[in-house]
């Protein structure tokens, strides 16, 4: 898919998100945040049966406007000992940092208007909860142009790092076959994708 195609296939799903009525997307917010609290409920059971101690580092996003707004879940997991972590744009064509986050926490503006934790405490993700403007049933995503996760998930591969990509979408941003959508060669795909219906695949336990 060339640039143009790709660029006019964001603003179509865009326009879908603008379109939602507020009341949806929040309703529809509530159902990802309890199906995410299902997961990481299961996962650290199934962490603790096989002995493993350790707290799981998980990578959040701060909403922009239209985004889903998963900040009910990263509390729930600072009080079950998750260390959370949300990402600084360190500099373009660069792989993002993910910075250690508290509910206390005051975050400042950063680069294109995201709010970002104070830098200080850098953290590795175990898991990563990508924002997802549109994917395939296969596990593509598309992102919104910038390429900072592809960078981001490809460097932490490239370390050996042992790490979930978990999308996070609106249902409204399934691309269909028609679309005529292919992703890059520099497209990192996605471990599984988690709408307000559900996910789209199973997404591994551990």
């Amino acid at each position: 898919m060339s640039k143009n195609s790709a660029d006019q296939l964001r603003m179509r799903l865009r326009s879908k998100r603008e379109a939602t009525p507020v009341a949806e997307r929040q309703q529809a917010s509530v159902l990802l945040c309890a199906e995410l609290r299902r997961w990481f409920d299961a996962r650290s059971a199934s962490r603790h049966t096989l002995g493993h101690t350790a707290p799981e580092i998980v990578a959040g996003f701060w909403p922009l406007d239209n985004e889903p707004d998963l900040r009910p879940v990263y509390e729930y997991l600072h009080t079950q000992g998750f260390i959370v972590a949300l990402p600084i744009v360190i500099k373009k064509q660069s792989p993002l940092e993910f910075h250690a986050w508290r509910p206390t926490d005051t975050l400042k503006p950063g680069a294109f208007g995201v709010l970002e934790p104070v830098r200080g405490e850098q953290r590795i993700p175990d898991v990563l909860l990508v924002p997802t403007l549109g994917f395939t049933d296969q596990g593509a995503r598309l992102g919104y142009g910038g390429g900072f996760y592809d960078r981001t998930l490809a460097h932490l591969n490239e370390a050996g790092k042992n790490f979930l990509a978990l999308g996070i979408a609106w249902d409204q941003a399934r691309i269909e076959e028609h679309a005529g959508y292919q992703p890059q060669a520099h497209d990192y795909p996605l471990d599984a994708i988690l709408t307000p219906s559900g996910w789209t695949q199973a997404p591994p336990a551990l």
